[in-house]
């Protein structure tokens, strides 16, 4: 019996240096989970992608780094509302917004938007759930930090919320 023993804990040594061979980054800690790589964070995504959820970045991604490796978009994915170019922020949950009515299965007209980072407070007041104090400070907050570089950031907007955002964020584009 010792001998089983003794061969189990051989055996489970060698799988361990084993696998810290293959991957010299991890670190087994003490409770025998492996650390997150350095340099490296987590973000998710969904909406128009093919895989949504949550997938683990390189410092520096961008959004379109993000969408490659969700599977890309789908085929009723708006461009105009992401910046390929965007940085990831740790942490983040990103959305990519459809072109058409999502509540539609049939729908092949496209959803009228409203541009964040060009267009006026009357014309962002047009969209559900944008008041014209929020469209006020959807203008204050670009006039101040500059364009808005994902739909996310509409929720650093005084007085937009995640419901907020989540009732408009179909319905607003950052790029023609």
């Amino acid at each position: 019996m010792f001998k089983i023993l003794i061969g189990v804990v051989v055996v489970t040594i060698a799988v361990i240096a084993a696998f810290v061979m293959i991957d010299p980054k991890s670190q087994v800690q003490s409770a025998g989970t492996v650390t997150e790589v350095a340099n490296t964070f987590t973000v998710a995504i969904e909406g128009e992608v093919y895989k949504t959820g949550n997938f683990t970045m390189k410092d520096g991604s961008t959004m379109i780094d993000l969408i490659e490796t969700a599977g890309g978009t789908t085929v009723n994915a708006d461009s105009r509302a992401y910046y390929d170019e965007a940085l990831l922020t740790k942490g983040m949950t990103y959305y990519i917004a459809s072109r058409y009515d999502t509540s539609d299965v049939c729908s092949v007209s496209e959803v009228s938007k409203v541009n964040i980072n060009i267009d006026d407070a009357e014309t962002l007041a047009t969209v559900s759930g944008i008041t014209s104090t929020i469209a006020n400070s959807i203008i204050t907050y670009r006039e101040t930090n500059g364009i808005f570089a994902t739909l996310e950031e509409l929720m650093e907007v005084y007085g937009i919320g995640n419901a907020t955002y989540r009732k408009i964020r179909n319905y607003v584009i950052l790029h023609a």
